[in-house]
């Protein structure tokens, strides 16, 4: 397949996984043997608190400057993580996988030639033959991919795939926070039409090394994300919409009661001042006029997010220097040879 220029980046962050490091830099390297463009590496190293950063330093002497090292100043959680990877990554595409093993990078050439040739902006990947645990991983999964494409309006399969390849000229305009790297394509909604996002079938293979970091505890998570992101992407630009439809509807019901009240006070004569219906009224309307404040509130402050500098999630202790032309791999550049395929180490 003949695909535009481009310069790939692909962007695998690590916490604890020590073991993973050195197969995974080497099947990256086998996948992308024949690719026709320049690509780049970029390894991030979430505040490991085993040997995870001697491992990528080790991988980096190896292959050269086209694998990139972020190390972070401490453990930022994922999202953070692969939001400096996305942050320092060079290329027109970007790839992201994680680094347990579990993503297969043979399939990163067929998602980025999908992504060129159909002019999408991001193809997620679809683990349809998923090897985790059906009770505690797999069943949970589909449930929240079910429910996040019913309220994002973003319809995929496979929403916690972390293999995925994006235009980096799109995926530059999403800012992602807190946990929400699960919710990526809904983002890029945001700032694309959900047409130009699609799903490719890939490969799943079970974990071989270290501890999953996930359990059922992130699905509470996952809600309280999943309420914030259907927020952030209907009322973004307009939270006074949001709040102040609330606070009109509120302050309406207080008052249509307080009218109740006035009426039979005036026209039966009954006495209306121990009825709890009249502290229902009364508080209701104040709270309509509270929602109603804080809608003028969230829309001054919308304001000042959209008119202030950027800010970072994470601190990045270190990344590896490079200039716009240094630092990719090259088509025409042979690989080094390993007495080690399986690890990419070479022994000595």
């Amino acid at each position: 397949m003949n695909l535009p220029e481009h310069r790939l980046s692909i962007v695998v962050p690590f916490y604890n996984e020590e073991e993973n490091i050195a197969p995974l830099v080497a099947q990256v390297h086998q996948a992308l043997a024949n690719y026709p463009h320049p690509w780049e590496l970029i390894l991030v190293d979430d505040g490991s608190t085993d040997h995870t950063l001697e491992r990528i330093i080790e991988a980096q002497q190896h292959y050269g400057g086209h694998v990139r090292l972020v190390a972070l100043q401490r453990n930022f959680k994922q999202t953070a993580a692969m939001q400096a990877g996305i942050d320092a990554a060079r290329g027109d595409v970007i790839v992201t996988m994680d680094g347990d093993l579990q993503n297969d990078p043979a399939d990163i050439p067929r998602l980025v030639g999908r992504l060129l040739s159909e002019e999408l902006d991001l193809v997620s990947g679809w683990r349809k033959e998923r090897k985790d645990d059906f009770l505690l991983r797999t069943f949970p999964s589909r449930l929240a991919n079910a429910l996040i494409g019913r309220i994002t309006g973003v319809k995929l399969h496979d929403y916690g795939c972390s293999l995925k390849a994006y235009r980096a000229s799109v995926l530059k305009n999403v800012t992602l926070y807190g946990e929400m790297h699960r919710f990526i394509p809904a983002w890029m909604a945001t700032v694309t039409h959900p047409r130009r996002i699609a799903e490719e079938v890939v490969t799943h293979h079970p974990r071989r090394f270290g501890q999953s970091k996930y359990g059922l505890s992130r699905t509470f998570r996952v809600i309280l994300d999943l309420l914030f992101v259907y927020f952030f992407m209907r009322f973004r630009t307009r939270p006074g919409h949001f709040f102040g439809g609330i606070g009109i509807a509120v302050a309406a019901l207080g008052g249509l009661i307080l009218t109740y009240l006035l009426g039979v006070k005036l026209f039966l004569g009954e006495s209306i001042g121990g009825r709890p219906l009249l502290l229902a009224g009364f508080f209701l309307v104040l709270s309509g006029v509270q929602f109603l404040t804080t809608g003028v509130l969230a829309e001054m402050l919308t304001r000042v997010y959209h008119e202030s500098g950027e800010r970072t999630q994470y601190q990045v202790r270190t990344i590896t220097p490079t200039d716009a032309e240094a630092g990719w791999h090259k088509p025409a550049q042979s690989e080094p040879k390993t007495n080690d395929p399986a690890h990419g180490v070479a022994s000595v």
